[in-house]
Protein backbone atom coordinates (compact mmCIF):
# COMPACT_ATOMS: atom_id res chain seq x y z
CA UNK A 1 0.00 0.00 0.00
CA UNK A 2 2.76 2.45 0.00
CA UNK A 3 2.54 3.01 -3.57
CA UNK A 4 -1.46 4.03 -2.98
CA UNK A 5 -1.19 5.80 -0.25
CA UNK A 6 1.63 7.90 -2.08
CA UNK A 7 -0.53 8.12 -4.95
CA UNK A 8 -3.79 9.14 -2.65
CA UNK A 9 -1.97 11.95 -1.07
CA UNK A 10 0.03 13.06 -4.30
CA UNK A 11 -3.16 13.21 -6.83
CA UNK A 12 -5.96 14.25 -4.02
CA UNK A 13 -8.33 16.42 -6.36
CA UNK A 14 -8.79 13.26 -8.23
CA UNK A 15 -9.48 10.98 -5.86
CA UNK A 16 -11.94 13.46 -3.86
CA UNK A 17 -13.29 13.57 -7.46
CA UNK A 18 -14.46 10.21 -7.85
CA UNK A 19 -14.87 10.09 -3.93
CA UNK A 20 -17.93 12.82 -4.68
CA UNK A 21 -18.88 10.76 -7.00
CA UNK A 22 -19.22 7.70 -5.18
CA UNK A 23 -20.75 9.88 -2.40
CA UNK A 24 -23.50 11.07 -4.79
CA UNK A 25 -24.42 7.59 -6.00
CA UNK A 26 -24.19 6.48 -2.46
CA UNK A 27 -26.82 9.33 -1.45
CA UNK A 28 -29.18 8.31 -4.95
CA UNK A 29 -29.10 4.58 -3.64
CA UNK A 30 -29.51 5.03 0.24
CA UNK A 31 -32.29 7.11 -0.25
CA UNK A 32 -34.04 5.39 -2.79
CA UNK A 33 -33.79 1.86 -0.82
CA UNK A 34 -34.92 4.02 2.27
CA UNK A 35 -37.97 5.06 0.16
CA UNK A 36 -38.58 1.60 -1.54
CA UNK A 37 -38.75 0.37 2.25
CA UNK A 38 -40.78 2.85 3.60
CA UNK A 39 -43.62 2.20 0.60
CA UNK A 40 -43.58 -1.36 1.02
CA UNK A 41 -43.57 -0.89 4.97
CA UNK A 42 -46.89 1.15 4.37
CA UNK A 43 -48.25 -1.36 1.59
CA UNK A 44 -48.08 -5.08 3.38
CA UNK A 45 -46.86 -4.22 7.14
CA UNK A 46 -50.71 -5.36 7.85
CA UNK A 47 -50.00 -8.64 5.80
CA UNK A 48 -46.71 -9.35 7.48
CA UNK A 49 -48.25 -9.01 10.88
CA UNK A 50 -50.92 -11.52 10.52
CA UNK A 51 -50.48 -15.06 12.69
CA UNK A 52 -50.11 -17.94 11.60
CA UNK A 53 -47.28 -20.23 9.65
CA UNK A 54 -49.14 -19.23 5.99
CA UNK A 55 -51.82 -17.30 4.66
CA UNK A 56 -54.74 -18.88 2.83
CA UNK A 57 -56.32 -17.03 -0.14
CA UNK A 58 -59.11 -17.91 -2.65
CA UNK A 59 -57.66 -19.55 -5.68
CA UNK A 60 -59.85 -19.18 -8.68
CA UNK A 61 -59.75 -21.96 -11.22
CA UNK A 62 -58.27 -19.62 -14.31
CA UNK A 63 -55.82 -17.03 -12.08
CA UNK A 64 -53.81 -16.37 -9.50
CA UNK A 65 -54.77 -15.23 -5.95
CA UNK A 66 -55.64 -11.76 -4.63
CA UNK A 67 -56.27 -10.24 -1.66
CA UNK A 68 -58.93 -7.76 -3.51
CA UNK A 69 -60.50 -10.46 -4.91
CA UNK A 70 -60.03 -13.51 -2.00
CA UNK A 71 -63.51 -14.23 -0.41
CA UNK A 72 -63.16 -17.76 1.69
CA UNK A 73 -66.62 -19.70 1.38
CA UNK A 74 -67.32 -21.21 4.84
CA UNK A 75 -67.25 -24.84 3.38
CA UNK A 76 -63.24 -24.08 2.67
CA UNK A 77 -62.82 -22.26 6.20
CA UNK A 78 -63.90 -25.31 7.96
CA UNK A 79 -61.92 -27.44 5.98
CA UNK A 80 -58.86 -25.66 7.02
CA UNK A 81 -59.94 -25.67 10.40
CA UNK A 82 -60.47 -29.60 10.78
CA UNK A 83 -57.61 -30.69 8.44
CA UNK A 84 -55.15 -32.93 10.62
CA UNK A 85 -52.16 -31.20 11.53
CA UNK A 86 -53.82 -27.55 11.60
CA UNK A 87 -53.50 -25.97 14.97
CA UNK A 88 -55.06 -22.94 14.66
CA UNK A 89 -56.74 -21.64 11.15
CA UNK A 90 -57.85 -17.52 12.20
CA UNK A 91 -60.27 -16.21 9.67
CA UNK A 92 -59.36 -12.28 8.57
CA UNK A 93 -61.51 -10.23 6.69
CA UNK A 94 -59.98 -7.03 4.90
CA UNK A 95 -61.89 -4.09 3.27
CA UNK A 96 -61.51 -0.61 2.16
CA UNK A 97 -63.48 2.42 3.51
CA UNK A 98 -63.29 5.79 4.70
CA UNK A 99 -63.54 6.55 8.38
CA UNK A 100 -64.74 9.92 9.77
CA UNK A 101 -64.14 11.74 13.02
CA UNK A 102 -65.40 15.15 14.13
CA UNK A 103 -65.52 16.41 10.30
CA UNK A 104 -62.15 14.91 9.05
CA UNK A 105 -62.15 11.71 7.03
CA UNK A 106 -59.54 9.68 5.41
CA UNK A 107 -59.42 6.26 3.40
CA UNK A 108 -58.70 3.02 5.98
CA UNK A 109 -58.27 -0.22 5.72
CA UNK A 110 -60.45 -2.10 8.36
CA UNK A 111 -59.69 -5.85 9.25
CA UNK A 112 -61.60 -7.83 11.34
CA UNK A 113 -60.11 -10.45 13.56
CA UNK A 114 -60.64 -12.01 16.48
CA UNK A 115 -59.29 -10.26 20.17
CA UNK A 116 -57.44 -13.26 20.86
CA UNK A 117 -55.89 -13.80 18.02
CA UNK A 118 -52.44 -13.58 18.47
CA UNK A 119 -49.61 -11.25 19.53
CA UNK A 120 -48.29 -8.87 16.71
CA UNK A 121 -48.62 -5.51 16.38
CA UNK A 122 -52.11 -5.96 14.27
CA UNK A 123 -53.76 -8.50 16.53
CA UNK A 124 -53.34 -6.09 19.83
CA UNK A 125 -55.30 -3.69 18.19
CA UNK A 126 -58.21 -6.15 17.82
CA UNK A 127 -61.32 -5.14 20.16
CA UNK A 128 -63.34 -7.73 22.07
CA UNK A 129 -66.59 -5.46 22.00
CA UNK A 130 -68.35 -5.06 18.09
CA UNK A 131 -69.37 -1.43 19.40
CA UNK A 132 -65.41 -0.88 19.48
CA UNK A 133 -62.68 -0.24 17.03
CA UNK A 134 -58.42 -0.36 17.51
CA UNK A 135 -56.74 2.11 15.27
CA UNK A 136 -53.21 2.19 14.16
CA UNK A 137 -51.02 5.27 14.78
CA UNK A 138 -51.34 6.25 11.61
CA UNK A 139 -55.01 5.84 11.68
CA UNK A 140 -55.19 8.11 14.71
CA UNK A 141 -52.88 10.97 13.66
CA UNK A 142 -54.95 11.06 10.17
CA UNK A 143 -58.26 11.20 12.02
CA UNK A 144 -57.34 12.98 14.82
CA UNK A 145 -58.34 10.43 17.15
CA UNK A 146 -57.80 9.01 20.72
CA UNK A 147 -58.70 6.54 22.53
CA UNK A 148 -62.37 7.12 24.06
CA UNK A 149 -63.21 9.30 20.68
CA UNK A 150 -66.21 8.29 18.37
CA UNK A 151 -65.38 6.87 14.87
CA UNK A 152 -67.92 7.00 11.83
CA UNK A 153 -67.42 4.12 9.33
CA UNK A 154 -70.15 3.41 6.47
CA UNK A 155 -73.07 5.05 9.16
CA UNK A 156 -72.22 3.15 11.91
CA UNK A 157 -70.31 4.91 15.08
CA UNK A 158 -67.46 2.89 17.00
CA UNK A 159 -65.87 3.83 20.12
CA UNK A 160 -62.28 3.75 20.22
CA UNK A 161 -61.06 1.22 22.55
CA UNK A 162 -57.43 1.52 21.68
CA UNK A 163 -54.23 3.42 19.39
CA UNK A 164 -51.09 1.17 18.53
CA UNK A 165 -48.32 1.21 16.61
CA UNK A 166 -47.60 1.11 12.52
CA UNK A 167 -50.38 -1.71 10.64
CA UNK A 168 -50.57 -0.12 7.07
CA UNK A 169 -52.55 -2.07 4.39
CA UNK A 170 -52.33 -0.88 0.67
CA UNK A 171 -50.99 2.72 1.73
CA UNK A 172 -54.59 2.97 4.03
CA UNK A 173 -53.81 3.06 7.92
CA UNK A 174 -55.61 -0.14 9.43
CA UNK A 175 -58.48 -0.08 11.80
CA UNK A 176 -59.23 -3.66 13.24
CA UNK A 177 -62.64 -4.58 14.07
CA UNK A 178 -64.18 -7.46 15.69
CA UNK A 179 -65.25 -10.03 13.30
CA UNK A 180 -68.66 -9.64 13.06
CA UNK A 181 -68.70 -5.58 13.12
CA UNK A 182 -66.56 -6.19 10.03
CA UNK A 183 -68.82 -8.73 8.55
CA UNK A 184 -71.68 -5.89 8.75
CA UNK A 185 -69.30 -3.31 7.60
CA UNK A 186 -68.67 -5.19 4.55
CA UNK A 187 -72.28 -6.32 3.56
CA UNK A 188 -72.79 -2.19 3.59
CA UNK A 189 -70.12 -2.12 1.05
CA UNK A 190 -71.92 -4.50 -1.11
CA UNK A 191 -69.64 -7.43 -0.03
CA UNK A 192 -71.04 -11.15 1.45
CA UNK A 193 -69.07 -10.55 4.58
CA UNK A 194 -66.71 -13.87 4.11
CA UNK A 195 -63.66 -13.72 5.27
CA UNK A 196 -60.32 -12.32 2.70
CA UNK A 197 -57.72 -14.89 4.36
CA UNK A 198 -57.06 -17.74 6.45
CA UNK A 199 -54.44 -17.18 8.91
CA UNK A 200 -53.04 -21.34 9.44
CA UNK A 201 -51.09 -22.46 12.02
CA UNK A 202 -49.76 -25.96 11.93
CA UNK A 203 -48.33 -28.41 9.74
CA UNK A 204 -50.61 -29.87 7.71
CA UNK A 205 -50.25 -31.75 4.31
CA UNK A 206 -50.67 -27.76 2.57
CA UNK A 207 -51.15 -28.89 -0.96
CA UNK A 208 -53.15 -31.25 -0.20
CA UNK A 209 -55.32 -29.24 1.52
CA UNK A 210 -55.34 -26.24 -0.75
CA UNK A 211 -56.31 -28.33 -3.63
CA UNK A 212 -58.75 -29.97 -1.89
CA UNK A 213 -60.53 -26.45 -0.96
CA UNK A 214 -59.74 -24.43 -4.17
CA UNK A 215 -57.48 -21.95 -2.33
CA UNK A 216 -53.47 -21.31 -2.13
CA UNK A 217 -51.67 -21.30 0.71
CA UNK A 218 -48.21 -19.45 1.18
CA UNK A 219 -46.11 -18.23 4.04
CA UNK A 220 -46.68 -14.14 4.41
CA UNK A 221 -43.51 -12.85 2.63
CA UNK A 222 -44.63 -15.17 -0.59
CA UNK A 223 -48.46 -14.30 -0.20
CA UNK A 224 -47.53 -10.45 -0.84
CA UNK A 225 -47.42 -11.06 -4.85
CA UNK A 226 -51.18 -11.32 -4.49
CA UNK A 227 -50.98 -7.41 -3.53
CA UNK A 228 -50.97 -6.05 -7.11
CA UNK A 229 -50.00 -2.51 -5.81
CA UNK A 230 -47.01 -4.37 -4.30
CA UNK A 231 -45.92 -6.03 -7.19
CA UNK A 232 -45.91 -2.94 -9.63
CA UNK A 233 -44.51 -0.46 -6.58
CA UNK A 234 -41.52 -2.47 -5.90
CA UNK A 235 -40.79 -4.00 -8.96
CA UNK A 236 -40.48 -0.49 -10.62
CA UNK A 237 -38.07 1.08 -7.54
CA UNK A 238 -36.11 -1.89 -7.05
CA UNK A 239 -34.84 -1.77 -10.96
CA UNK A 240 -34.11 1.80 -10.55
CA UNK A 241 -31.94 0.84 -7.32
CA UNK A 242 -30.34 -2.50 -9.25
CA UNK A 243 -29.53 0.24 -12.24
CA UNK A 244 -27.44 2.03 -9.40
CA UNK A 245 -25.28 -0.38 -8.30
CA UNK A 246 -24.17 -1.21 -11.84
CA UNK A 247 -23.95 2.54 -13.03
CA UNK A 248 -21.56 2.51 -9.38
CA UNK A 249 -19.50 -0.07 -10.43
CA UNK A 250 -19.09 0.77 -14.22
CA UNK A 251 -18.18 4.49 -12.74
CA UNK A 252 -15.12 2.81 -9.94
CA UNK A 253 -14.19 0.48 -12.96
CA UNK A 254 -13.46 3.38 -15.33
CA UNK A 255 -11.70 5.21 -12.94
CA UNK A 256 -9.56 2.61 -11.45
CA UNK A 257 -8.98 1.39 -15.39
CA UNK A 258 -7.33 4.95 -16.47
CA UNK A 259 -6.00 5.58 -12.64
CA UNK A 260 -4.37 2.12 -13.39
CA UNK A 261 -3.34 2.43 -16.95
CA UNK A 262 -1.36 5.82 -16.00
CA UNK A 263 0.21 4.10 -13.34
CA UNK A 264 2.13 1.20 -15.76
CA UNK A 265 5.01 2.66 -15.56
CA UNK A 266 5.94 2.50 -11.81
CA UNK A 267 4.29 -1.13 -11.77
CA UNK A 268 6.89 -2.33 -14.23
CA UNK A 269 9.74 -0.43 -11.68
CA UNK A 270 8.18 -1.82 -8.86
CA UNK A 271 7.82 -5.41 -10.68
CA UNK A 272 11.53 -4.76 -12.03
CA UNK A 273 12.75 -4.41 -8.26
CA UNK A 274 10.94 -7.81 -7.12
CA UNK A 275 6.98 -6.84 -6.17
CA UNK A 276 4.85 -9.74 -6.54
CA UNK A 277 1.77 -10.09 -7.83
CA UNK A 278 0.03 -10.23 -4.96
CA UNK A 279 1.49 -7.44 -2.93
CA UNK A 280 0.91 -5.21 -6.15
CA UNK A 281 -2.84 -6.16 -6.16
CA UNK A 282 -3.36 -5.74 -2.71
CA UNK A 283 -1.87 -2.32 -3.90
CA UNK A 284 -4.72 -1.44 -6.64
CA UNK A 285 -7.61 -2.83 -4.44
CA UNK A 286 -6.76 -1.42 -1.23
CA UNK A 287 -6.53 2.33 -2.88
CA UNK A 288 -9.92 1.41 -4.15
CA UNK A 289 -11.29 0.58 -1.32
CA UNK A 290 -10.28 3.50 0.80
CA UNK A 291 -11.79 5.45 -2.07
CA UNK A 292 -14.73 3.48 -2.19
CA UNK A 293 -15.25 3.54 1.82
CA UNK A 294 -14.54 7.38 2.05
CA UNK A 295 -17.16 8.27 -0.53
CA UNK A 296 -19.88 5.75 0.68
CA UNK A 297 -19.49 6.44 4.20
CA UNK A 298 -19.97 10.23 3.75
CA UNK A 299 -22.77 9.25 1.09
CA UNK A 300 -24.48 7.17 4.23
CA UNK A 301 -24.16 10.26 6.60
CA UNK A 302 -25.78 11.98 3.95
CA UNK A 303 -28.97 9.61 3.66
CA UNK A 304 -29.63 9.36 7.01
CA UNK A 305 -29.40 12.91 7.70
CA UNK A 306 -31.65 13.53 5.12
CA UNK A 307 -33.67 10.27 5.95
CA UNK A 308 -34.47 12.08 9.51
CA UNK A 309 -35.50 15.40 8.06
CA UNK A 310 -37.84 13.40 5.05
CA UNK A 311 -39.28 10.85 8.15
CA UNK A 312 -41.98 13.15 8.97
CA UNK A 313 -43.34 14.01 5.32
CA UNK A 314 -42.54 10.57 3.76
CA UNK A 315 -42.32 6.85 4.02
CA UNK A 316 -39.04 6.62 4.56
CA UNK A 317 -37.35 3.45 6.33
CA UNK A 318 -34.13 3.73 8.42
CA UNK A 319 -32.80 0.22 9.22
CA UNK A 320 -29.71 -2.21 8.59
CA UNK A 321 -31.83 -3.51 4.96
CA UNK A 322 -31.67 0.13 3.45
CA UNK A 323 -28.47 1.24 4.93
CA UNK A 324 -25.89 -1.44 5.55
CA UNK A 325 -27.02 -3.64 2.87
CA UNK A 326 -26.45 -0.78 0.03
CA UNK A 327 -23.30 0.43 1.58
CA UNK A 328 -22.16 -3.17 1.56
CA UNK A 329 -23.57 -4.13 -1.57
CA UNK A 330 -21.55 -1.18 -3.45
CA UNK A 331 -18.54 -1.54 -2.13
CA UNK A 332 -18.31 -4.96 -3.01
CA UNK A 333 -19.49 -3.70 -6.75
CA UNK A 334 -17.01 -1.01 -6.21
CA UNK A 335 -14.13 -3.07 -6.23
CA UNK A 336 -15.66 -5.70 -8.72
CA UNK A 337 -15.17 -3.08 -10.94
CA UNK A 338 -11.83 -1.85 -9.74
CA UNK A 339 -10.87 -5.55 -10.69
CA UNK A 340 -11.34 -4.95 -14.27
CA UNK A 341 -8.18 -2.71 -14.28
CA UNK A 342 -6.23 -5.23 -12.93
CA UNK A 343 -5.09 -6.49 -16.04
CA UNK A 344 -2.80 -3.30 -16.26
CA UNK A 345 -0.62 -4.83 -12.93
CA UNK A 346 -0.51 -8.09 -13.81
CA UNK A 347 0.60 -7.53 -17.92
CA UNK A 348 3.02 -4.82 -16.75
CA UNK A 349 6.25 -5.62 -18.12
CA UNK A 350 9.16 -5.14 -16.29
CA UNK A 351 11.46 -4.12 -19.06
CA UNK A 352 9.25 -1.39 -19.73
CA UNK A 353 10.73 0.25 -17.08
CA UNK A 354 14.42 -0.59 -18.12
CA UNK A 355 13.59 1.18 -21.18
CA UNK A 356 13.32 -1.55 -23.66
CA UNK A 357 10.92 -0.02 -25.41
CA UNK A 358 13.18 3.19 -26.51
Amino acid sequence: MFVAWRDLRHARGRFILIGGVVALITVLVGFLAGLTGGLAAQNVSAVLDLPGDRLVLQKPADGSASFSESSLPASAVAAWQQADGVRDAVPVGIAQTRAMQDGTSTGVALFGLPADAGDTALTRLAPSDDAEVGLSAGAAKELHASVGDTVAILGADFRVATVGGDAWYSHTPVIALTPDAWAAADKRMGGDGRATVLAVSGSPDWDAVANRTGTSAQPALLSLTALETFKSEIGSLGLMVAMLFGISALVVGAFFTVWTMQRSGDIAVLKALGATQRSLVADALGQALVVLVAGIGAGMLVVLGLGALASGALPFLVAPLTTVVPAVAMTLLGLAGAAVALRTVTTADPLTALGSNR
